[in-house]
């Protein structure tokens, strides 16, 4: 396929090389005005025209008759010899015909040119100065076209001279007309109801995909959308019908537009691709190049606008985004997804468009009306093609999808066989099963008897349990005070009985409690558990009791077992130790143990009890405490 398209690209540039050789051998710089004639265009390589390199000459200086052998015939001038930075003076010599029944124009056809000033004679002999150009208003121009035209007056016999000053910031291409007013009317006609047809089927198409967007929402619908309305926008810029539909009283849009629109479609087109070809997961180098590929041509959009508007002017490497577009489809093609078969011949045909009219622009190749156009023509050819790959997708998505389908259903009939197959052979396993767990219901029912008989048996022995170890812990609590009671004991053996706090505060509580609980504040024997341990709350005030409060340890701010041997040394018949002593063994200050010891003998001394035991102090407590 590609070398179809390489063939058809050399025999353009072939076919129009010999054209414009034919028309440079055959050309003359004077029109002789003839009825049998309808027009005739003259290329600036057949126009006398000088290069006004200083920028600084006027019309009388080159009106003047010394002046007129400056004005040449270049063959070998062509758009690419173009310096913007200069002013071109084109001489374009007219032999009247007063006798002629038909009226005649001239006519430019690079809309494009910023400033186009036509000195026209007059029958005085002087001349008209007619400003024209892009850089002015459109509602300037006596003909509401496109192009800039000007009315031949043909009144007088002789040879008229008309001049025109150009001026321009990009290449223009100065190629004049001259051409019989029914020509210039039937050939308006016929491009304007052509370029009706191309803006309205690039509007149709893309309302089109823009329903089908709001429809399915699938963004690659709406990138197309973008993409068309970019690629209608500056086909516009191209052939002057923005200027004169959209913004005719802004001429500034006219330097940037082009510029704009053309990086718009490169935008969206990248875009649509990524989004078309699913390059992400189908190859990511492809991804990453188009994506580095958009930003290059970002960076030279931007520069056309802080650097130089130059960068806005089609060139060869505008042709790179869409080259390479081309051949990552055909390779993702290649690689088996057919999806992209209609998108590689349809990017095919502009590539070989953008191609041409990059060649036709640069001035590589002349100009002619079919390379003219061939982007326009690409274009179109690209949309429909465009339209037909998105259907095809879609056909091929819905065969897919119906395959699929097909594969589903067997797959559910297949599972329904199996499912029932399954529940028979289930109903058949759950009878079984039933059987089985009746019996083994009837066994454990046998079994919960059994277990009943037991648990009563266990309840009777945990009776005697309780009864047996309530006489346990009364006998161990008798052989404690016995053992208390004899005022022989060491600290080792005292910590044996009271190792750390809680058998302190467990012993406090049953000599407290054991007996019955009465609140101190109302005297109620009701009471329920406090909201720490070791402590109890009266039911009817609510009073908050602990097991210290109101006895000689509560307040204790060092370790309860540690006061618990103090006070029982305070009391003992032996030799008591020295506070030395006391501070060294409970590891506490000599204050301390003094502090304490003091407030049990000022207990028992206000109790008036001599000779006191650990019963005595206990009681002591519980006096103090009530």
């Amino acid at each position: 396929m590609s070398w179809k398209y390489l063939a058809l690209v050399l025999f353009f540039v072939f076919s129009a090389s010999t054209f414009s050789r034919a028309q440079r051998i055959s050309g003359s710089s004077t029109f002789r005005i003839e009825d049998d004639l309808e027009e005739r265009i003259f290329a600036i390589d057949q126009l006398e025209f000088f290069e006004d390199t200083s920028n600084l000459l006027d019309f009388q200086d080159i009106a003047l008759q010394r002046f007129q052998d400056n004005f040449r015939i270049r063959p070998d001038f062509d758009k690419s010899n173009f310096d913007i930075n200069h002013s071109y003076w084109v001489k374009l010599s007219i032999e009247n015909n007063p006798n002629s029944s038909k009226k005649w124009l001239i006519e430019f056809y690079d809309q494009s040119i910023d400033l186009l000033t036509a000195f026209v004679p007059e029958k005085t002999g002087g001349y008209r100065t007619i400003p024209l150009g892009d850089a002015l208003p459109f509602d300037n121009r006596s003909f509401k076209h496109k192009n800039f035209e000007l009315v031949i007056a043909n009144e007088t016999d002789g040879i008229s001279n008309y001049y025109f000053k150009i001026q321009s910031s990009q290449k223009a291409d100065i190629r004049i007309a001259v051409r019989s007013v029914n020509r210039f009317v039937y050939y308006a006609l016929n491009e304007y109801f052509a370029y009706g047809i191309f803006y309205g089927m690039i509007l149709i198409i893309g309302l089109y995909n823009l329903l089908i967007y709001s429809a399915i929402r699938e963004v690659k619908y709406l990138f197309y959308t973008f993409y068309l309305t970019s690629v209608g926008i500056y086909a516009m810029c191209v052939d002057g019908i923005a200027f004169q539909y959209l913004w005719p009283g802004s001429p500034g849009l006219n330097q940037f537009a082009n510029g704009i629109f053309s990086y718009s479609i490169v935008l969206w087109a990248i875009l649509f691709s990524i989004k078309f070809l699913n390059t992400k997961n189908r190859s990511y180098t492809i991804h990453v190049i188009l994506q580095v590929i958009l930003v290059l041509k970002t960076a030279l959009f931007l520069g056309g606008f802080l650097v130089d508007q130059k960068l806005f002017e089609i060139r060869f490497y505008d042709v790179i985004p869409f080259f390479f577009i081309f051949a990552a489809s055909i390779h993702i093609w290649t690689k088996g997804y057919k999806v992209a078969r209609f998108f590689v011949v349809a990017y095919g045909v502009l590539f070989i468009g953008v191609t041409i009219k990059t060649l036709v622009n640069a001035a590589i190749i002349p100009h002619q009306t079919l390379l003219y156009y061939s982007l326009h023509i690409a274009f179109l050819l690209e949309m429909l093609l465009l339209t037909f790959a998105l259907a095809d997708r879609v056909r091929i998505l819905k065969d897919n999808r119906d395959r699929a389908m097909k594969r589903t259903i067997r797959q559910i009939e297949t599972n329904a066989e199996l499912k029932e197959k399954v529940n028979r052979e289930l109903e058949q396993k759950v009878k079984e099963r039933t059987s089985e767990l009746e019996q083994k219901n009837r066994l454990l029912e046998e079994f919960a008897r059994q277990v009943s008989e037991k648990d009563e048996e266990i309840k009777r022995i945990n009776s005697l349990l309780d009864r047996d170890n309530y006489k346990l812990k009364s006998s161990i609590r008798e052989s404690f005070q016995a053992r208390l009671s004899n005022k022989l004991l060491t600290f080792e053996e005292f910590r044996k009985i009271f190792p750390d706090q809680s058998a302190c505060l467990r012993y406090l509580e049953e000599v407290k409690w054991g007996r019955g609980f009465e609140c101190r504040q109302c005297g109620n024997a009701k009471c329920s558990k406090g909201p720490k341990l070791f402590t109890r709350r009266c039911s009817r005030c609510g009073h908050i009791d602990s097991v210290t409060a109101g006895t000689i340890f509560h307040g204790v701010r060092f370790p309860l077992e540690k006061a618990f041997y103090i006070a029982y040394n305070s009391i003992t018949k032996h030799e008591k130790q020295t506070l030395d002593q006391m501070a060294t063994l409970l590891d506490l200050r000599k204050n301390t143990i003094w502090a304490f010891r003091k407030k049990v003998l000022a207990s028992l001394k206000e109790e008036e009890i001599s000779h006191p035991n650990w019963n005595d102090l206990l009681a002591l407590h519980e006096i103090s405490s009530n």
